[in-house]
């Protein structure tokens, strides 16, 4: 597909989408997308599913931690990163594929599931801080120290272009989607699928999805100032974070439409709604497009919308807590 590129000079460059569309790993690309109609009956809209969470390490992140990996030279000296669960698991994935040593940083408060998980794809993990963005900088703090390149979700560009893979399988189907809704954390997946729906399908409204009480991006975004708040409460851990990317807010200038605030409440509701009328399992931070149609029924009456369903790593206690309780 041949795109008038709307913002030539934007950080993600067009020319680099399709290479990555080559690159990242076949495990990672062409994830299901269906309609979903018994989903699409209880919203009132015409929902299709991105299914992000059938691949070995059930998260979209993949995409964008291999494109990064494979763009990189390889170096005996390890490389270092910080995550909540996701984003680690994705990069000890590809650095296993490549025989890359990785160290990685994530707070005591982790996801149990997701920090094994690391360790057991050959990451090196160290546990610090009470939250992901406490375990950021220690892991920057340790990189520097030890002169080692830190890789960052969000903020290496790599990460993003992985995502915009996923916009552009929504695209060739051909058919027109009136809105897009997508969990915002670091920002690499909603920058990723914005920046390629405005050449591709500028009519699509691109709408990020952050919890309320952990709204940092969203409000560095809305008032063009960088906010930090001194804490996030929210079950979405995927997406708790505090201290925003200035390039990933920048980013989202020319991408993204609006950002909906979703509460734990709707999170919940939504991840018992994906399980009970699509059969799907998913962790809070994949249920936030769902649970933002859900939050906002008439903004999306009657639309064609796409949600990604982004995560699926929830403990056994979780499972029964969220979904079956």
């Amino acid at each position: 597909m041949t795109l008038k590129d709307p913002t030539p000079h934007h950080r993600l460059p067009l020319a680099n989408f399709q290479l990555a569309r080559q690159v990242i790993d076949p495990v990672f690309r062409n994830s299901p997308q269906y309609t979903c109609g018994p989903l699409s009956d209880a919203l009132g809209v015409d929902l299709t599913l991105k299914l992000e969470t059938a691949n070995p390490i059930r998260s979209f992140k993949g995409r964008g931690a291999d494109y990064l990996i494979k763009s990189m030279p390889r170096s005996d000296n390890a490389i270092v990163g910080a995550s909540a669960g996701n984003w680690g698991q994705a990069l000890a994935y590809s650095c296993r594929s490549v025989g890359q040593k990785l160290i990685l940083f994530a707070s005591v408060n982790a996801n149990p599931l997701k920090v094994e998980r690391m360790r057991a794809l050959g990451a090196e993990v160290h546990l610090h801080g009470e939250d992901f963005d406490a375990s950021k900088q220690e892991a920057a703090r340790y990189a520097a120290t030890e002169g080692l390149r830190m890789v960052a979700d969000g903020l290496d560009v790599e990460a993003s272009i992985g995502a915009v893979t996923m916009a552009m399988e929504l695209t060739d189907s051909g058919s027109g989607l009136d809105a897009a809704v997508v969990p915002l954390g670091n920002g690499a997946m909603l920058t990723g699928i914005g920046r390629w729906l405005k050449a591709a399908s500028p009519k699509t409204k691109v709408i990020g999805v952050q919890a309320v009480g952990a709204d940092a991006m969203e409000k560095s975004w809305r008032t063009g100032t960088l906010m930090f708040p001194e804490s996030v409460s929210t079950i979405a851990d995927g997406i708790g974070v505090r201290v925003p990317i200035a390039e990933a807010v920048a980013d989202m200038a020319d991408t993204v439409d609006d950002v909906v605030l979703v509460d734990d409440a709707h999170i919940i509701s939504a991840m018992k709604l994906l399980f009970h009328k699509a059969g799907l399992v998913t962790e809070p931070s994949g249920a936030a497009g769902v649970a933002a149609i859900f939050a906002c029924p008439t903004r999306f009456t009657n639309q064609r919308v796409t949600a990604v369903i982004c995560g699926g790593n929830i403990t056994d206690s979780q499972f029964r807590t969220w979904i079956l309780q």
